[in-house]
């Protein structure tokens, strides 16, 4: 270690905060700039007055990974460290409770040299304060919530809007600078602390204009109008004929798959044909794309298929007495299978309820097994700016190009994020994949997350990196780890640093 590591390791308190009158420190780590009286914490609860000393009220976060003992993986004891040396091999500082580099100027709180593999590493380590950010839920349900475009209100303020559905799951954006910033106070307010809560994996209830109300919690099923739900389509209409078309054969005469995109009719699919089914002659409502396949079957809604259908037998629109006979064996069922009608046709060629032969149930419980359960998923996603990229390197478009080449690696709290083709620093990543309370708040308001930036030396030193502010691991793990927070390798996550190969 240098002289200038231990300098900037023993200032890195005093990168922040200024003293006024009074005992009164001025907290400079975001725009609000609070004025901060001894033995009190700024507005955002995250930095306090301690004896003159501005102090992070959350620890630094560091993860330990799991350690091979006779031939099994053993793992780091969570928040329960025993003063012991870590092993700084398996140990990554993340950048959870390390602070930010707002006004924009000051190197990264930590920048963390390591050797790994042989290879000379760096990881900057920094708090990013993210205007530039929403988060993306995903929410498996075949069920209809609100119309594409409509506007998302947590407690009367629009916080978001819905956007295209994709197969089976229906999606949500949140956030957005535009409500951060661009409306009222409260809108701001309420987007930020629905943001914050949903990336803490808390549940938040959303209610979409012209749609329904939906509980929405990282990793849980969502509730809809108060009713949980439990499954995510096999597929739609169409492909649920084509899926089971072959296990239908010999046990009914005609299977209507309802569903508010696609719903599809299996003699008159082409799997029917190339089974040789006989056609059934009953045509649904809607409009016809392609032989078997229905589109605008009904509305929108929380019913069979995704549709504010109740009475499956309400989108039959004929049943041609020229092809259709008596006795013949008609199913009706959701893509999910959760609702399902057996019908026989009497001698007037109208659809009568019967008893469900254990053959046709057999493949309707099929489907329920083939369908995956639903969940929300929450990816928050963000851009990294200027001032952040500033505490990397004195010449941020240096970085950027580094990160889109892959010669830096970019993790929030350790875990792995999709980076976005195209301009900037654009990242996503999944919540429940960071470690517990990764996120926070400034009331600008803004969302407070944390991300690292891991390269080898050489090449941080070629980008114009804050080289005086380096500081090595052992250091790190002597003087931060007393006071930190140490959590295990959060499982699946792939290391940040390059592994040995074989």
């Amino acid at each position: 270690m240098t002289a200038t590591d231990h300098l900037s390791l023993e200032a890195r308190s005093k990168k922040f905060g200024a003293a006024e009158g009074d005992g009164i420190l001025r907290c400079d780590a975001c725009p609000v700039l609070c004025r901060i009286r001894p033995g009190r914490s700024g507005a955002c609860s995250r930095y306090a007055n301690e004896n003159g000393q501005l102090v992070r009220t959350d620890p630094v976060v560091l993860l330990a990974r799991a350690v091979e003992e006779g031939g099994r993986l053993v793992e780091f004891g969570k928040n329960d460290w025993d003063g012991q040396v870590l092993d700084p091999s398996r140990t990554f500082v993340t950048a959870i409770g390390a602070g930010t580099t707002y006004p924009d100027y000051k190197p990264a709180p930590f920048i963390v040299s390591a050797v790994h593999e042989g290879v000379d590493t760096v990881t900057v380590v920094t708090e990013g304060i993210f205007s530039y950010c929403g988060v993306k839920v995903k929410i498996d349900t075949d069920r209809h919530l609100g119309p594409e475009a409509a506007p998302i209100r947590v407690g009367g303020e629009q916080v978001g809007h819905v956007t295209t559905a994709e197969y089976g799951s229906q999606m949500l954006s949140i956030g957005g600078v535009r409500h951060l910033t661009g409306g009222s106070k409260k809108e701001g307010n309420v987007t930020c602390d629905t943001m914050l809560k949903l990336c803490a994996g808390e549940p938040v209830t959303m209610v979409i204009d012209g749609g329904h109300e939906v509980v929405v919690a990282a990793n849980q099923a969502p509730i809809v109008d108060g009713k949980p739900e439990q499954r995510m389509r096999v597929g739609c209409g169409s492909a649920t004929v084509g899926i089971f078309a072959k296990q239908w054969l010999g046990h009914v005469d005609e299977v209507i798959v309802v569903d508010d995109h696609i719903t599809g009719v299996l003699t008159e699919h082409q799997a029917g044909k190339v089974l040789d089914m006989r056609q059934a002659g009953i045509r649904v409502r809607g409009r016809k794309s392609t032989p078997g396949r229905y589109f605008q079957v009904a509305n929108p809604g929380i019913g069979w298929g995704g549709t504010d259908i109740e009475d499956p037998l309400s989108i039959i629109q004929k049943i041609d007495p020229e092809t259709a006979w008596p006795g013949l064996r008609l199913l009706l069922t959701s893509t999910t299978g959760e609702h399902f009608l057996y019908c026989v046709l009497d001698e007037n060629l109208v659809p009568q309820p019967a008893p469900i032969p254990e053959a046709v149930m057999k493949v309707v419980d099929r489907i329920g097994e083939n369908c995956e359960p639903s969940l929300c998923t929450v990816l928050f996603m963000a851009g990294a700016g200027g001032s952040l990229r500033a505490g990397v390197t004195e010449n941020p478009v240096l970085l950027t190009r580094s990160v889109a080449s892959g010669e830096t690696k970019v993790t929030m709290g350790g875990a792995p994020v999709y980076l976005w083709p195209g301009g900037g620093i654009t990242v996503m990543a999944d919540v429940t994949k960071l470690p517990k309370n990764a996120f926070g708040y400034v009331p600008t308001p803004a969302i407070v997350a944390p991300i690292e930036f891991t390269l080898p030396r050489a090449l941080y030193e070629r980008l114009g990196g804050h080289m005086e502010d380096v500081v090595s691991i052992d250091d790190i793990l002597r003087d931060v780890a007393p006071q930190a927070r140490i959590d295990g390798w959060v499982e699946g996550n792939p290391w940040p640093f390059p592994e040995k190969r074989p």
